[in-house]
């Protein structure tokens, strides 16, 4: 059905995200490359990038609003309606979905009363299953206005989110301390962290991630003898030896009771193909 033309912004919050656009669009040679970063600073106004932050972004790079509305449906990261303070994304591709995330997803669901890109009640948290997180390494990954927490588990993901709606402070597995869904866009625009020490905090990726590039330059890895699963005991490497990585663990490196591929929890075909 045809629509109203999209509400304005109030003059004072219109004033506001132009001076702001205008910043963004002043790093680009072709104002139409500033649309992404744009999409997020609406995003940061409202938490979603509404009819009006369309019409905004539209209007202030000479695109028509069909130009926009591509673009914006197009990516993922970018809401079309209102979500909570907290964005949960639950890796379900291959990897993490073997290591668990399945269970992850679906023990969320339940324990939140939401689906697949839906909000709790209390506008808290909005929880969405993502194709790949990107951390295959440290699988099963969840993450929080994109900041990663690894080698979860059912009942480890739970406790996040309860944290998170009862306000407690929540610390991710690496990178910076977590801030809300609006601040995250922000950032995303293009815009300094002014949070003390946030941006000191992002480092870089995990050991695990770093093995391939250790091995490239020629550096002796000291390897890691892990049980099998099932066995509490695991063999000790010498004292005197360092082991990279060894302050986070993947989940490949130390597996854990706790995966969908686990005995207690099979995966699959019960039977031979063909009974």
């Amino acid at each position: 059905m045809p629509q109203l033309p999209a509400p304005a912004y109030p003059a004072e919050v219109r004033a506001r995200l132009e001076a702001d656009a205008k910043e963004v669009i002043a790093r680009y040679p072709d104002s139409r490359s500033a649309l992404l970063p744009l999409l997020h600073l609406v995003q940061s106004e409202e938490g979603y990038v509404s009819r009006t932050g369309m019409a905004l972004c539209a209007e202030l790079l000479d695109l028509t609003t069909a130009e926009v509305t591509a673009v914006a449906t197009f990516y993922s990261m970018y809401r079309r309606r209102p979500g909570g303070d907290y964005q949960v994304g639950v890796c379900t591709n291959t990897l993490c979905a073997v290591m668990g995330g399945d269970a992850i997803f679906d023990q969320l669901k339940q324990h939140l009363g939401v689906g697949n890109n839906e909000t709790t009640e209390d506008g808290k948290v909005t929880l969405e299953h993502i194709e790949c997180n990107a951390a295959c390494d440290f699988a099963p990954v969840v993450m929080v206005n994109w900041e990663f927490f690894d080698n979860q588990t059912p009942e480890s993901a739970t406790q996040l989110v309860d944290d998170l709606i009862a306000g407690r402070t929540v610390e991710p597995t690496r990178g910076a301390p977590l801030c809300s869904y609006k601040e995250t866009a922000r950032i995303l625009a293009g815009f300094p962290d002014q949070r003390p020490g946030a941006v000191e905090a992002t480092g870089g990726a995990g050991p695990a991630s770093l093995v391939g590039l250790r091995l490239a330059k020629g550096e002796e890895l000291h390897p890691k003898v892990v049980a099998p699963r099932g066995e509490s005991a695991r063999a000790e490497a010498p004292q005197d030896r360092p082991q990279p990585g060894a302050e986070h663990l993947s989940s490949h490196d130390a597996p854990q009771q706790t995966s969908a591929s686990d005995p207690e929890h099979p995966a699959g075909p019960a039977a031979e193909e063909g009974e």
